[in-house]
């Protein structure tokens, strides 16, 4: 029984490592694919814009002045760039958070060093092992927490539900930054489970981060007499909702632009209302990946990583049952004995 644990073990460390090759795979994948969709993301917001002052609101915005036409460009062409900054900040903020836990880590060391001192000289220091199990455990971020995942339908989402509490981790199934060699954008784990978490709060943050360009757009285009400045912004977020859940494919006419018709009162006291067209910014991811072929390119990519993912998950976790399985078997028969 012990040499079958044993073996189990052997096989649950092969794949540890081979799911942590597919981490720094995934991590790259990301990385090329946030970088391209930020770019991208510049391109789009500009040429939508485009469309809807010049298809949608012509006299609109040839009733404004120079100066006028140039704020609103000008304003437009900074938010993409914002947005492209932060598009790789998802991945740049945890770069910069494991470099603050990295020199955490070297000033313990230099504090260690520095009581090493008052040792006997014949104190050897003990080199850390590298085994999963002596990293201490790595909580996962309040600020962005993720639903539970389950490896059994992984695929790349469109949409994400809202998040839950925290989950605990134990040292045995989850690497901590510090320990790491190289600074990584990626949470380097053995837990497939967890780096799903991770690409689902990525995909989330994306999402959100789409969003809210084109609120922001939206606003922009208002303040500069584009758009209806009395047109309730829940409309705006209601009908961007509706045409996301309506359908993941591209959209005719022009790209990332929402079309809608509403109903405005003219007089309080008079019940005749008048149907007015609204076209309003609404970036979508897919329109969005469709335009790139670079982009989409970097999307097929991580889908593929993903699948990679799921096929080792799938082992490890299979593995991890056997072990305790195993372990069971063999702590009911240390202690069985006969009446």
């Amino acid at each position: 029984m012990a040499k079958a644990i044993e073996q189990i073990e052997r096989e649950i460390l092969a794949l540890e490592e081979a799911i942590q090759a597919i981490a720094k795979e995934l991590r790259s994948a990301y990385t090329n694919y946030l970088t391209a969709l930020g770019q991208t993301v510049q391109r789009q917001l500009i040429l939508a814009t485009y469309h809807l002052c010049t298809q949608g609101y012509p006299e609109t915005f040839l009733s404004l002045s120079l100066n006028q036409r140039q704020q609103l460009q000008q304003a437009i062409r900074k938010l993409g760039q914002q947005t492209a900054q932060q598009l790789q900040s998802l991945i740049k903020t945890e770069q910069e958070q494991h470099k603050e836990e990295q020199e955490q880590h070297n000033e313990d060391e230099e504090i260690d060093e520095d009581k090493q001192t008052d040792q006997p000289s014949s104190f050897t220091p003990v080199t850390l092992p590298t085994s999963p199990t002596s990293l201490t455990p790595l909580t996962t971020s309040p600020t962005a927490p993720t639903p539970p995942t389950s490896l059994s339908s992984l695929t790349p989402p469109t949409s994400l539900s809202s998040s839950t509490p925290p989950t605990s981790l134990t040292s045995s199934t989850l690497f901590s930054l510090s320990s790491l060699q190289s600074v990584s954008s990626f949470p380097n784990t053995s837990n497939p489970v967890e780096l799903v978490k991770w690409q689902q709060n990525i995909e989330r943050l994306t999402q959100e981060k789409l969003k809210r360009v084109s609120r922001e757009a939206n606003l922009r285009l208002q303040k500069a007499g584009i758009l209806p400045k009395k047109l309730p912004e829940p409309i705006l977020e209601a009908a961007a909702a509706a045409a996301s859940e309506a359908s993941a494919e591209v959209m005719p006419g022009p790209p990332n632009l929402l079309n809608l018709v509403v109903e405005i009162d003219n007089d309080l006291q008079s019940e005749d209302s008048n149907l007015t067209q609204i076209m309003a910014i609404n970036l979508r991811l897919g329109e969005i990946e469709f335009a790139d072929p670079t982009l989409s390119s970097n999307r097929k990519q991580i889908h593929s990583v993903l699948l990679q993912l799921r096929r080792r998950g799938q082992e490890y976790q299979k593995k991890q049952r056997e072990r305790s399985v195993a372990q069971a078997e063999a702590a009911w028969r240390a202690i069985w004995s006969e009446d």
